[in-house]
């Protein structure tokens, strides 16, 4: 098992030695190669995961048209939760973008966790916290920030990454066609 895994549990909660040696047999380890989903938009999420290695998209169709979303990266969780909680087919595709090592936990094994480990319940809480800012702050950022702003935010966001994901990603994350892109990365770099 991933020691990735366990410190990015135990940065969350504390465990005792006994709820350390349950989560092996709730997690299983999946490679991904780059392009393969993790995740394909009409099918109901089975699994959440962690990232050890690798790069995620979150990708839905609108228009006939790809929007890139959202990115996962190393030890951060991946899934669409809208799906895997309520067990409706999911409205978006969750993708590798590069080579990738996830720990996968099913629902049932999630609430194994949930049930046997004394502060599951508050790390499945902390984690949902988490997805849930980010999604609510990139909405507000969409509707409410010039394209130069939702730019700047991505920057903050997933500095660490912006060399790995693909200009027109990067384009349809902050809404804009990647002409529009180049044209604000180069009146930022004026402004510098």
């Amino acid at each position: 098992m991933s020691q990735q895994l366990v410190n990015s549990i135990k940065y969350l909660i504390r465990l005792t030695e006994e709820e350390e040696s349950l989560l092996p047999t709730l997690f299983n380890r999946v490679t991904l190669k780059k392009n393969e989903y993790f995740l394909q938009e009409g099918k109901v999420s089975g699994h959440v995961a962690f990232i050890e290695k690798g790069l995620a998209g979150y990708v839905m169709t609108h228009n006939g048209e790809d929007v890139h979303f959202y990115f996962s990266r190393e030890n951060e969780w991946v899934g669409n939760y809208e799906s895997f909680l309520s067990r409706q087919p999911s409205t978006k595709s969750i993708i590798a973008l590069e080579p990738s090592v996830l720990w996968t936990i099913s629902k049932e094994n999630l609430q194994k966790v949930f049930d046997t480990v004394k502060e599951g319940d508050r790390m499945g809480r902390l984690i949902i916290e988490d997805v849930f800012v980010k999604s609510s702050k990139q909405l507000t950022s969409l509707y409410t920030g010039t394209p130069e702003e939702r730019y700047h935010e991505f920057f903050e966001l997933f500095q660490d990454i912006q060399h790995r994901v693909p200009q027109y990603m990067i384009a349809s994350f902050i809404g804009v066609k990647p002409q529009s892109l180049s044209r604000i990365r180069s009146r930022m770099a004026n402004k510098h």
